[in-house]
């Protein structure tokens, strides 16, 4: 599966991708790891990435994630990732929305447009109601992209995610279905 944005395309992660997540990931370690929780060296191997693809395409199948690879239209290259997961069902049908954009293309729009996309995707094809982002206060690029997409803050959620040996406190955004209102 394959959604189309004017600038990029994302698809589903498959398990071809691995070297390519690892090298996205190996070039942006220092950048990714001021918003991530401490890593160890492990994590920037081939056979994580690959473990961590087969686990999304599994989580997939039962409708718990959708991990989706963001790709540049021009070239193919994969140049981040974005991510649907902890989905809920009953009466919440809501989930957590997450990504990472390789430092050389922040601020062309290409995120902004891949979370329309996910959302676009999340609120028709998977039903949901609600889509929640949680960013540090100091990732103001994030938190831009976000607002650009059509989320609204909500609220802090104190010491929320340990980044780096410390708990951060999270800005809350979410997004709703306007199709439910």
């Amino acid at each position: 599966m394959r959604i189309e944005g004017k600038h990029i395309y994302l698809r589903f992660l498959e398990e071809k991708d691995a070297e390519a997540m690892k090298q996205l990931y190996l070039r942006n370690k220092e950048f990714f790891q001021q918003y991530s929780p401490k890593r160890d060296e492990a994590y920037y191997t081939y056979d994580r990435h690959l473990t961590s693809i087969k686990n999304s395409i599994e989580s997939r199948k039962i409708d718990k994630e959708y991990s989706f690879g963001l790709f540049l239209k021009e070239t193919g290259q994969l140049i981040g990732d974005i991510d649907l997961t902890g989905i809920l069902r009953d009466v919440l049908q809501s989930c957590y929305i997450g990504y990472s954009l390789d430092c050389a293309h922040n601020g062309k729009g290409y995120m902004t447009e891949a979370v329309k996309l996910v959302v676009d995707y999340g609120f028709k094809q998977l039903h949901l109601h609600r889509i929640v982002a949680g960013v540090m206060p100091t990732n103001s690029g994030s938190i831009r992209v976000l607002e650009k997409a059509g989320f609204e803050k909500e609220g802090i959620a104190r010491k929320n995610v340990k980044i780096n040996g410390k708990w951060q406190d999270h800005v809350e955004l979410s997004i709703l279905n306007p199709e439910d209102e």
